[in-house]
Order: C-alpha cells, then structure tokens, then sequence
C-alpha cells in the first residue's frame, strides 16, 4: 500500500459506484481518507462497509450534488470533520437519453442532466475550491467525456452537458493558475461500468466501433490516470482535459 495521499482528504462524488467508486478506493488504498458523495443511501452504505472493512478511512455523505444547499453544507461537514480538504473528484453524472433525436428529446430530461452534469460541477468546483484557497493547495478533477469533446448523436443532453464541463475546467483551470490549485477533467470514451448498462445496443456499438482499440476502458484504468492527476506530483497542469478514449482522440 503507497502512501501518496497520507493525510489527504479527497471528496469523491458519484463514488458509491463505477468509476467514482474506482478512484475512491484507489485514493483510500494510497493513504486518503475519503468523503464519498452519493444520491443512493443503500450502495453508499454498502460502499463505505465494504471499505472500512478493507481497513480503508471512509465516511458516507447522502448529496445530491444538484442542490446548493446541500453541497455547501456537506462539505463544510467534511471540513469540520477533518479539518482540510485536499482533492475533489466529481465523478457523479447521469447518461439520459440515449438513441433519442433531438426531435424527441423531452425538455425534462435536458434540464435534468443539466442539474447534475453541469451545475452539479459548478456548485461542487465552487465550494470546494473555496475551501482550498485558504490553505493555497488543491487538486480538482471533472469526469468529462469524449462526447463533450465530438458530440455523440443522439445524445443530445449528455454530449452538450460534457462540454459545457470541459469549458468549466478550462475556464476555473486558468483563474487559479498561479495558485497551488489545479482543476483538470478526464474525457474518457466508454467505460464498462452499470452507468451504461442500460444504453441503446445500437448507442453503444456506435461508441464502441470509434474506439481503435475495439473495446471499452476499464475503472482501474480511469482510477490509475485520475489519481496521478490529483497527487501533488501533477503540478504543472491545469485547465486541461486528459484523453483516456483507446486512441479515438486524437487531439
């Protein structure tokens, strides 16, 4: 077991499961005490049992990410817990439609990726950033995706959402650029996770058939490149977003 995030404290949002749940457990097997934000109670209780059990530091926080007042409010929890926050990971995101036209895509459903995908992001980045700018050290990082960067069609929610999130990286990256505070986001293509178990065959193959590697990412390897983004060795980078799409970025 590494020590490369003793006595850090690290949020991780959306880490009950898939690939918030990778890098959450990645962190607490390097030595973070991890804060892990969920919606779902029940796979938050049954994550953090899981790692507690496995002599990790966790605690379960019940957020819905979309909400101001219970983001401001758990992470001043956290803060008062802990007395410092060193890393947030906003990994907590909902697909939405799938195989869906623009035509037939209902209203209700675009605002609701809204309120998670990106304001969820905004509100996330600016209370803990604000936390971080006491101490002049943090490291924030935002699960983009390679649908923010080309636009999967069809998904017309999720791909424009991601997007407007690579803008948020880009643009906070570059207000706190010469602090000790990064904000980067990892785009990656599709990932094998319950995420997307419920996407259209015909989406999903779409996806896949662009990758090169004819395959999907794996968590662990989402987990290896974003906890090398929010160690302190990661300090020359900011406001960018890491490809992580088995060669179907090329840019």
């Amino acid at each position: 077991m590494s020590d490369r995030f003793s006595k850090q404290v690290a949020i991780v949002t959306g880490g009950a499961d898939g690939i918030g749940k990778g890098i959450a457990r990645r962190l607490a097997s390097e030595g973070a005490t991890v804060a892990i934000f969920d919606n779902n109670s029940a796979m938050l209780e049954r994550t953090v049992t899981e790692f507690t059990n496995q002599g990790y530091a966790a605690q379960g926080y019940r957020v819905d990410i979309s909400q101001e007042d219970e983001v401001k409010q758990a992470i001043q929890t956290v803060v008062n817990t802990y007395d410092r926050l060193d890393i947030m990971v906003n990994s907590a995101g909902i697909v939405g439609p799938t195989n869906t036209k623009i035509t037939d895509y209902d209203v209700a459903d675009y605002d609701r990726i809204y309120q998670i995908n990106l304001r969820g992001a905004f509100l996330m980045t600016k209370y803990a950033v604000g936390v971080m700018e006491n101490n002049n050290y943090g490291r924030i990082l935002h699960m983009t995706s390679i649908a923010g960067k080309e636009g999967n069609p069809f998904m017309a929610g999720y791909s424009s959402m991601k997007a407007g999130l690579i803008g948020l990286v880009k643009g906070i990256g570059k207000e706190y650029a010469e602090t000790g505070i990064t904000v980067n986001g990892i785009a990656p293509a599709v990932v094998r996770t319950a995420m997307n178990e419920n996407t259209a065959p015909e989406q999903l193959a779409y996806m896949t058939a662009k990758i090169p590697m004819k395959r999907l990412g794996t968590v662990d390897e989402v987990a290896a490149l974003a906890t090398w983004i929010v160690s302190k060795e990661a300090s020359f980078t900011t406001g960018f977003i890491f490809d992580l799409s088995g060669g179907r970025a090329t840019y």
